[in-house]
């Protein structure tokens, strides 16, 4: 078997997901990647397993541990990068928009969690770092994520939750609450004010370097990492 380490990245089609299949690629890991369509930034490798599927069923989340098993040997770090955002005002929000948020936000993280600590527990260690928002605790004026940040919320309180949980077993649980990031999920407005500050956008490498000294940290679990610029401060 192999020293090399292996991480599953969930929504890796683009954006977030596909900065840090590559992040992870760069330092040396073995990649398994899923997206819910074909992924057409990555290629596949003899390091890299591309899958797609619907990460909100249990099927794709099987999927995606086995083939890290029997590619690779092992998992050492899951990052729950899959995930919905919808803006918004609360009384507009649908039940199909509600159970869409559930499936992918929350389904999403279950799944693959739940099996992927079953695969650390053998080995007494491991990594989870979840993707959730600054929003979830750091509401922005003018932003509707009410209904979101139930599901993203409660990303956080399960990431600390199961940290205290599985802190014995030698599993680290994180989170990286990301603002609003410069991808094809947040374009540029082309009406905003330019009386009232500009929230400033992060980088997809902001995200990354974050998700990365997460999984490098080896003392640190339980943390809520945001990576948002101060913005609900709007102090630039």
């Amino acid at each position: 078997m192999s020293d090399t380490k292996t991480v599953i990245v969930t929504g890796a089609s683009g954006g977030i997901g596909a900065g840090l299949v590559q992040a992870f690629l760069e330092d040396g890991y073995n990649v398994v990647a899923t997206s819910h369509q074909a992924n057409r930034k990555l290629t596949a490798s003899h390091r890299l397993v591309l899958l797609e599927g619907d990460i909100g069923k249990q099927q794709t989340a099987d999927q995606a541990a086995e083939a890290a098993i029997k590619s690779f040997g092992t998992i050492d770090v899951l990052v729950n990068n899959a995930g919905m955002f919808l803006d918004k005002p609360f009384l507009d929000f649908t039940i199909e928009d509600f159970d869409a948020l559930i499936s992918t936000n929350l389904l999403g993280f279950f799944y693959i969690t739940q099996r992927t600590v079953k695969e650390m527990l053998k080995q007494k260690s491991g990594c989870v770092v979840t993707i959730t928002a600054a929003l979830a605790d750091r509401p922005i004026a003018g932003t509707n994520g009410s209904i979101s940040m139930i599901t993203k919320g409660g990303l956080n309180s399960a990431t600390q939750n199961l940290a205290i949980e599985y802190a014995k077993d030698g599993i680290r649980f994180n989170a990286v609450a990301p603002g609003v990031v410069n991808t094809p999920m947040h374009p540029d407005d082309p009406n905003e004010s330019t009386t009232e500050p500009v929230i400033k956008k992060a980088t997809v490498k902001d995200i990354t370097d974050a998700v990365l000294y997460l999984m490098h940290a080896g003392h640190v679990s339980g943390e809520i990492l945001h990576v948002d610029g101060a913005a609900p401060a709007r102090r630039w």
